[in-house]
């Protein structure tokens, strides 16, 4: 993988991510700044491992979702549980690693939306 396809990858993650965490309304100056470390990350593990750029949407998303429980609680809170029995769990990220990932409510088996489109 070329220098400006690694990049493409990164930023295209970097865009998802941070389009799901304004959806939710979370998307403050430290939250960005979690997203910009996993990104950094990501940066190296691509260098490494090139073939996995497929693979990198999927993985930012999970660094940052790991970085929130740390810091924050966690992310993103699944609306349709939350709504219907007060149920307050995060959604997960599906294929752990895998090309398309998706953010999936774990409790009732359904996929939620695409990483990128909350």
């Amino acid at each position: 993988m070329t220098t400006p396809d690694l990049e493409a990858a990164l930023h295209a993650a970097r865009a998802a991510i941070l389009a799901d965490l304004s959806a939710r309304e979370v998307a403050d100056a430290a939250v960005v700044s979690i997203v910009e470390d996993a990104v950094t990350h990501r940066r190296w593990w691509l260098e490494q491992w090139p073939q996995g750029s497929e693979f990198v949407l999927g993985l930012v998303a999970q660094d940052v979702q790991d970085a929130l429980l740390e810091q924050y609680g966690r992310w993103p809170i699944c609306l349709d549980c939350q709504a219907a029995d007060g149920d307050l769990h995060a959604l997960g990220v599906e294929p752990e690693l895998g090309p398309d990932p998706h953010w999936v409510c774990g409790k009732r088996g359904v996929v939620v939306a695409p990483v990128g489109s909350l």
